[in-house]
């Protein structure tokens, strides 16, 4: 008898189980504060200085006031004093040539009816009687620049990680089988 033996053999099986690591990185945004200071314009100009003299048009209307009204009568009477002066210096030449046709006493003097006027009281019409002087001043300009200020508040980076992970595991022993076996040998 012949005996025989059959071995079996299993092998080992290893298992792996892999979980992938993760790494997250976040930065909250920068916190920024901005404020805004706007620029200013103050622009100021006065009002012109405006003089207007009308004395020589009220002098021309009225007579202006009694001074320059006074004035130009004094002045006036002084002229017709001397006018009149002239004009008897006259006919008295006329009466001492009595003997030319024309120089008789009732001539000379007939012709001396008309009144003498008063001296003109009012100053004298033009078109120019009103002085306007107008002195402008100058505009004033400031400014103030615009500006602009700002805060910043940095947030550092938030790092997250995961470290991965192997998981090994026997899935299957490893076996050996002896397995004897009887031949028969008489056939």
């Amino acid at each position: 008898m012949k005996v025989m033996v059959q071995i079996s053999q299993t092998p080992a099986l290893i298992g792996m189980e892999t979980t992938l690591g993760n790494l997250t990185i976040s930065q909250p945004p920068a916190d920024l504060q901005i404020t805004t200071t706007p620029g200013e314009w103050n622009i100021h100009q006065p009002a012109p200085e405006v003089t207007i003299d009308q004395s020589r048009a009220r002098a021309a209307y009225t007579g202006g006031t009694y001074r320059e009204m006074s004035q130009r009568i004094y002045s006036g009477v002084e002229q017709l004093w001397l006018q009149g002066i002239a004009k008897r210096m006259e006919q008295g030449e006329r009466m001492a040539n009595f003997h030319k046709p024309g120089n008789s006493i009732g001539e000379v003097y007939g012709e001396d009816w008309h009144p003498v006027s008063y001296p003109e009281v009012r100053g004298p019409a033009s078109y120019d009687n009103v002085d306007i002087d107008i002195k402008a001043s100058p505009v004033q300009i400031e400014y103030r620049r615009a500006e602009v200020h700002i805060q910043v508040e940095q947030h550092k980076p938030q790092f997250q990680y995961t470290p991965s992970s192997v998981d090994i595991y026997l899935r299957q022993k490893p076996s050996l089988t002896f397995t004897p076996q009887v031949l028969d040998e008489q056939v």
